[in-house]
């Protein structure tokens, strides 16, 4: 069995000065409920954010960005064409790309998009316990965006994944644990506000993809994106007085350096 290894904080503070001098622009085809907070949470962190859906702008604009989110949160027929064109474009300029398979388990119309596009070799692979088992068929799914597993419970599922795709798999929960299929990462960190609030997931997955572009190891670069969010997560919930006012902290301290 893999040994988990703890993550390494520092490797956190190259990786924030990165994204602060390269800007990287991460196209974002993301659910409708989360675009505004997910462009808020890349600015912060001194990326350039944009949300380009349409069809031929997205094959188009996925070639020129420095990485692609595929997030399957409101997940049509029309968006479902425009994120394949833009994932085969993005392989064609030799773009990462990233899945974030919400929900993915108990729908058959995303389960069946998102293992069609695991084909496509995707750069990364970021979503909660229930969603990483679901991909492998060994689960059915969440209860809605939310995890019925730890992601203890979908470690084997994860490694299993990242191998058979040739990947990097993160599973966000209470542990975040991060693998290549053979070595395992793990993040602690975090509050339970977090799941309280809409979006901090879905971001996740947009500094995923941020990190992705970035020079360095892939694995590592991943495991500070988790990183990253569950820092601003602590700093957060330290500061703000409920739900209502976690989001702005939340931005606050991904601002700070």
């Amino acid at each position: 069995m893999s040994t988990v290894e703890q993550f390494d904080p520092t490797t956190q503070t190259l990786v924030l000065q990165q994204l602060q001098q390269n800007s990287p622009l991460i196209h974002c085809m993301t659910n409708d409920v989360v675009q505004t907070f997910t462009a808020n949470v890349l600015l912060a962190l001194g990326c350039s954010p944009a949300m380009v859906i349409e069809a031929e702008e997205a094959e188009q604009f996925a070639a020129i960005a420095s990485s692609l989110l595929i997030n399957v949160g409101t997940l049509t027929t029309e968006r479902q064409n425009a994120m394949y064109l833009a994932v085969k474009s993005a392989n064609v300029a030799q773009k990462p790309w990233v899945l974030d398979p919400v929900a993915v388990g108990a729908l058959k119309f995303r389960t069946q998009f998102c293992h069609k596009l695991l084909f496509l070799q995707p750069s990364a692979i970021r979503g909660n316990a229930s969603e990483i088992m679901a991909l492998v068929g060994a689960s059915q799914g969440g209860k809605g965006v939310d995890s019925l597993n730890s992601t203890d419970d979908a470690l084997p599922a994860a490694k299993l994944l990242a191998k058979q795709v040739n990947t990097i798999v993160a599973i966000s929960g209470e542990v975040d644990y991060i693998t290549d299929g053979e070595r395992i990462i793990s993040v602690q960190g975090g509050n339970p506000l977090m799941t309280r609030v809409v979006g901090t997931g879905c971001a996740l997955s947009a500094v995923v993809a941020a990190c992705c572009a970035l020079p360095g190891d892939k694995l590592t670069n991943v495991a500070s994106a988790c990183a990253i969010m569950k820092r601003a997560g602590e700093a957060a919930s330290q500061r703000c007085r409920g739900t209502g006012s976690f989001i702005p902290e939340f931005l606050d301290a991904l601002s700070r350096p």
